[in-house]
């Protein structure tokens, strides 16, 4: 016999059935459909949406049209335009082959050669410098003399640092592990054990530590970072066959556009409030709570993270549509500003007074709607979660508007975090928690060539080349945004 009390209600089912169907759709995204957030909106003018919610009447001036028209030169070709195919470079070195007809018939005449290029691959192959060091005995038996060896990144190691920082390009920009490369340069007739290799690693980190240390003091003594995380596995020595759930720590700098990496083997709030404990200035995160210590700290003002506010109002979908509709095309109008001010390249001072004149009043459209909304859906739909998000995170969301200097959200480190998460998926996990700490010197001098625009094989090349004599008050020098390569060694 049925309980009358046990029976659950019809508002309990309702809910039950719509939570169901959230997480139906949300699965069927995951499997079948596209993992980026993209969202267009029903309107593409802020302003309009703006006018619409606050009833505002605003009277557009009249559009003025005009008439333009230029001249564009078409470059000369010396042979005929193909099929849109794309040209290749020409600093490519050329060998060229001249194929003749079979049929010659005296009296022809050349009208034009017609030329075509097909892209070929010689694979990379070794060489040894071979360092010949003449003796020389000084007169009256004074003693010899020879030539002094260059410096080189591993002492008494037969690996130059062109084959070092190649080793460190496969493993943490082209995820290529150890074990792949050993069998690739087998190929090529070398046969260097994954466990040399591995050594190898090892001292390029503990050389490349101080250059590390550098940057990270550098990023730490900007007024404005972004912080994020993300996990690596690592072998625990204490249970065999287990890994340890490790994490990396990602500071990132927009204002110079730097970043480090660092690991840790946990997720507490110690480890950002560690890092940053002499940090003064802008803070921006996303809604962990383990960032809720470090933000705490004088000396700090903190940020949320509008894309994390949006993701929640994305999930949401497809229940209660309407409202859902409505909070996702004012977050992309505050989108559109941002990107007008992107395209103007105004700078901080007239960002701000662009937010201050059209952000605004989108924010205070969207806290009047949270307010008016946050009893009318279900407590604990999805739609429900995303209003709490963004009510409890309100204040820190809306900051971005008061300073042009920082950033609407914090997904400039997010995507410096890309490699990371694309790397586990080939090496799988890190040898130690030491091995994972080196991992971090690698993936930040790395990162930090490609956002200065450096190559990045060129710029470890010649770091490891050089950093074993440099002069340890100098060692800014080698950073990326301050590194000019040596005379010799510049193309």
């Amino acid at each position: 016999m049925t309980n009358e009390k046990t029976k659950p209600t019809y508002e309990e089912l309702e809910l039950e059935v719509a939570k169901l169907r959230a997480e139906l759709a949300h699965l069927k995204r995951m499997i079948f459909g596209q993992k980026r957030e993209r969202f267009i909106p029903a309107h593409t003018d802020s302003q309009m949406i703006l006018s619409e919610v606050a009833n505002i009447e605003t009277t557009q001036p009249a559009l003025k049209t005009e008439t333009i028209s230029y001249t564009r030169r078409k470059p000369v070709t010396s042979q005929p335009v193909g099929h849109g195919r794309q040209a290749l470079p020409a600093d490519l070195p050329r060998k060229e082959i001249v194929i003749e007809p079979e049929q010659i018939v005296p009296g022809m005449k050349k009208i034009r050669d017609e030329v075509t290029e097909v892209l070929e691959y010689v694979p990379p192959s070794f060489f040894v410098l071979k360092y010949i060091r003449p003796i020389y005995a000084l007169p009256q038996e004074e003693g010899v003399v020879i030539g002094q060896l260059p410096s080189r990144p591993i002492g008494k190691g037969i690996a130059g640092p062109g084959f070092l920082a190649q080793i460190l390009i496969d493993k943490y920009i082209d995820h290529l592990p150890l074990y792949r490369q050993w069998k690739r340069n087998q190929r090529l007739g070398i046969d260097i054990p994954e466990s040399t290799m591995g050594g190898w690693v090892k001292a390029c980190g503990d050389l490349l530590r101080p250059l590390y240390d550098c940057q990270k003091d550098k990023v730490l003594s900007s007024p404005y970072l972004m912080v994020d995380e993300t996990t690596i596995h690592v072998l625990d020595r204490d249970k065999k066959g287990k890994t340890h759930l490790g994490y990396y720590w990602v500071y990132y700098s927009p204002p110079i556009r730097q970043v480090f990496f660092e690991y840790r083997q946990g997720r507490n709030q110690e480890a950002p409030a560690q890092t940053l404990k002499t940090f003064k200035g802008y803070l921006q995160t996303d809604g962990y709570a383990g960032y809720e210590l470090v933000s705490s700290q004088p000396g700090i003002t903190p940020l949320a993270c509008m894309a994390h506010a949006r993701r929640y109002f994305f999930d949401a979908q497809p229940t209660d549509s309407t409202l859902r509709l409505w909070m996702l095309d004012h977050i992309q109008a505050l989108y559109d500003i941002e990107a007008q001010a992107k395209k103007r390249n105004l700078s901080s001072v007239e960002r701000f007074q662009l937010r201050q004149a059209e952000s605004i009043p989108v924010l205070d459209a969207m806290e009047k709607w949270l307010h008016e909304n946050c009893t009318r859906v279900l407590p604990k739909s999805d739609l429900a979660k995303a209003i709490g998000y963004m009510m409890n995170r309100w204040q820190l969301l809306r900051r971005y508007a008061s300073d042009g200097l920082v950033e609407i959200d914090n997904n400039l480190v997010e995507n410096a975090i890309r490699p990371i998460a694309l790397g586990r998926k080939n090496y799988l996990f890190a040898g130690s928690h030491e091995g994972a700490q080196r991992a971090a010197i690698i993936y930040t001098l790395v990162a930090n060539a490609g956002l200065a625009n450096k190559n990045s094989f060129d710029y470890l090349r010649d770091v490891l080349s050089r950093i074993s004599d440099h002069p340890f008050n100098r060692l800014s020098e080698l950073l990326a945004c301050n590194y000019q390569p040596l005379p010799e060694t510049a193309e």
